[in-house]
């Protein structure tokens, strides 16, 4: 006779099986982190950005100068871009202190429109002795080329994702395989690639000593629009390739010109590029022939103002001998992005800090062997954590698991200040953690409360979602309430004004505002706080009340001093340093003057049916509210003839995008609002239409900004 299934058997126990499962989820994690996807890539973006947050590298010496286009500039100057002939007064000014080099880090592939013949070929000019006088002025163009053949000047290229067939100079890349080994000579290197480029304006081209390319990635090239796209600001490459032809970095090819060598060496290992070679100079390579950067903080001590240069007020010293680069910073002007260090740097502060690195030998790596012994180390710890989990107590487990943690992202920092080498901590300690917690989690025996617990808090959730968008749902009929509404002017034939917000969340931060001062005259007034959402609506509701009340107190019709004291009240309480971009103005109902200010805003659009054109309001400007303290805005003025109507939008309008990531623009608005005029539309025909246009070529896409029309028609006297 047998004994039953099962008799005489014993059961394994409840440790045996945790730690048989702990092993099996050991061995997935393993094969994920081997697999690296994507989303661990970026865990270990964020990983090493933190150790260069934690260390940022010491700046000793500077040998870098960055002749800064700021915003000083730009004010004396008064327009962007530059005219060339002050980039040629800069490179002559820096070329007269025998730099080292001179980096233009400013795209330049067309003509400057600046140019006496340009201006001459594109502008009428009725005066036939000042056109003979044009006709024989140097070009401005060949005035910077005369000042880039008199100085070692590096021009900037950039990488394009569109094929074309712009002309591209290229310095030597001679590529060698390592001494004892022969590689195939046809074999092409692994480096990032374009399809075109963003060349140098040939005048310009020809006198240049050297050419390098700024694009960081083909994700950080440019389109077929011109426009930057996005890059990856912790890798510089050291070479590039565009049509097929290897390029150098912009820093490389600066070091290369600096130290009068006549081409870049590259040591490759079949289509690896190792190690790249400038001069005396050389620079271990990384994945895509890239170089990893080690950042040091924005350091002031770097830049000097162009304005300072053009007006003699440098130091030469901050010249003589160093690698000076020239390039925008100004609010708006240069490709601002954020480092690993969390600061804004523009493009010619980064090609410093690869510049810095080369020279000091300060570049961070990644040794070949690190993934391997990353993966090593997280087997051995894991295997400890399996096994020894299901048989300590909670506290000693904690402690176990709390030391798999600690014990990595130690090494890890160590290793990073003691050689500047990265390694991964973060990815195998989340590894490890997500172990621990399944372990600990195959220990518990009371599924059921544990149901019950999840039940309970989504049922929260869903409560509190409730609750939020009945309370967003309220603010948002709030919001509309405390706008005016366009039948306030229903009864006055003097005047027609219409408007409409559309809010890009539950709530928006544009404002808008009209009512009379007195019988004769009319306030009216269009705002756009920095921002979306409950925070900018709240202080749009703030800054609405307070401009209010401020051009109620103001006795006379100073639109420049109403926004003066409106800047004073609305800066008042602001500890979240929001700022408010507005146009506001007064209109003389029976005379049609109307004296306005703009605070930043967009130009309005002013409507002219007799004379079927439509202009622009470009004066009486100033900063935004809350931007600059006890600003003294002045205000301008302008005479409304009768059927004439004036539009004020925010920047919705214009930047609004449609799916395809195309911007809407202000050409596309005055196009629509010209087509209107032949029909001499009211106010609320021109709100509606405008509005509709965008809604329509936005399609559905997710609003950019808030999105706010207001027109005004002045119809005349009674």
């Amino acid at each position: 006779m047998t004994d039953a299934p099962g008799v005489g058997e014993t059961a394994p126990s409840p440790a045996i099986r945790i730690r048989a499962a702990g092993f099996l989820i050991l061995i997935a994690l393993v094969a994920l982190l081997w697999a690296e996807p994507g989303w661990i890539e970026r865990l270990q973006t964020a990983g090493f950005d933190a150790l260069q947050s934690s260390a940022p590298r010491a700046t000793d010496k500077l040998p870098v100068t960055i002749v800064a286009i700021d915003d000083a500039t730009i004010a004396k100057v008064g327009q962007w871009p530059l005219p060339r002939t002050l980039l040629a007064q800069l490179v002559n000014t820096v070329g007269s202190a025998h730099p080292a080099v001179i980096g233009i880090d400013i795209l330049m592939p067309d003509a400057d429109p600046l140019s006496p013949a340009r201006v001459l070929r594109d502008t009428a000019v009725g005066d036939e002795l000042l056109a003979k006088h044009l006709a024989v002025l140097p070009s401005n163009d060949r005035e910077l080329a005369q000042a880039i053949a008199g100085a070692p000047v590096v021009m900037a290229l950039a990488g394009t994702t569109e094929k074309n067939d712009a002309r591209l100079i290229a310095t030597l890349v001679k590529l060698h395989e390592p001494k004892g080994r022969e590689g195939p000579p046809g074999t092409e290197i692994d480096v990032e690639r374009f399809n075109g480029v963003l060349g140098i304006y040939d005048e310009l081209d020809r006198a240049a000593t050297g050419r390098g390319m700024i694009s960081s990635s083909t994700r950080g090239g440019r389109n077929r629009d011109g426009r930057e796209m996005p890059s990856d600001l912790r890798r510089i490459p050291l070479l590039l390739n565009v049509r097929g032809t290897p390029v150098p970095g912009f820093a490389v090819e600066l070091l290369r010109v600096a130290q009068r060598a006549p081409f870049v060496d590259a040591l490759r290992e079949g289509n690896e590029v190792v190690a790249v070679a400038t001069g005396q100079l050389v620079v271990p390579a990384g994945r895509k022939a890239s170089m990893r950067l080690y950042y040091a903080r924005t350091d002031e001590r770097r830049f000097v103002s162009a304005l300072d240069v053009l007006d003699g007020k440098a130091d030469p010293a901050m010249f003589r001998d160093h690698v000076v680069l020239i390039g925008a910073t100004g609010t708006g002007l240069g490709d601002v992005q954020t480092t690993p260090l969390g600061e804004q740097m523009g493009g010619a502060e980064v090609q410093a800090q690869a510049i810095e690195n080369m020279l000091d030998g300060t570049w961070l790596s990644r040794p070949r062997f690190a993934r391997a012994l990353e993966l090593a180390l997280f087997l051995v710890v894991g295997t400890l954590v399996v096994i020894f989990t299901p048989s300590l107590s909670p506290r000693n487990g904690a402690a176990l698991t709390l030391a798999s943690v600690v014990l990595p992202l130690l090494a890890a920092y160590a290793a990073f200040r003691a050689g500047r080498w990265v390694f991964d901590a973060v990815t195998p300690v989340l590894a490890l953690a997500v172990l621990a917690t399944l372990l600990m989690f195959l220990t518990l025996r009371d599924t059921t409360q544990q149901r019950r617990s999840l039940q309970r808090v989504l049922q929260s959730a869903r409560e509190n979602e409730a609750r939020v968008a009945g309370e967003f749902a309220a603010a948002q009929r709030i919001q509309t309430g405390l706008l005016p509404s366009s039948t306030l002017l229903a009864g006055d034939p003097r005047i027609e004004v219409a408007a409409a917000m559309t809010p890009a969340r539950e709530v928006g931060g544009d404002l808008y505002d009209f009512f009379r001062l007195d019988e004769r005259r009319l306030f009216f007034l269009v705002g756009d706080v920095a921002g979306k959402g409950l925070s900018a609506s709240i202080f749009m509701a703030v800054s609405k009340a307070l401009c209010k009340s401020t051009a109620l107190r103001v006795p006379d019709s100073d639109a420049g001093a109403l926004m003066s004291a409106a800047n004073v009240e609305v800066s008042r309480d602001n500890p979240e340093m929001l700022f408010v971009t507005a146009f506001a103005g007064i209109l003389d109902l029976v005379s049609g003057d109307l004296w306005y200010c703009n605070a930043g805003h967009e130009n309005p659009y002013v409507l002219k049916p007799a004379a079927g054109v439509v202009g622009r309001i470009v004066d009486g400007d100033g900063p935004p509210l809350c931007a600059v303290d006890n600003y003294h805005y002045h205000g301008g003025e302008y005479r409304m003839r009768p059927g004439e109507m004036l539009c004020v939008v925010t920047d919705g309008v214009n930047d609004a995008r449609n799916r395809a990531g195309d911007v809407y623009g202000g050409r596309r608005a005055e196009a629509l609002l010209t087509g209107l005029l032949p029909a001499d539309p009211g106010a609320q025909a021109v709100v509606d239409a405008l509005r509709g246009d965008v809604e329509g070529f936005v399609a559905g896409a997710e609003m950019a900004d808030d999105l706010t029309v207001l027109a005004l028609r002045y119809n005349g006297p009674r």
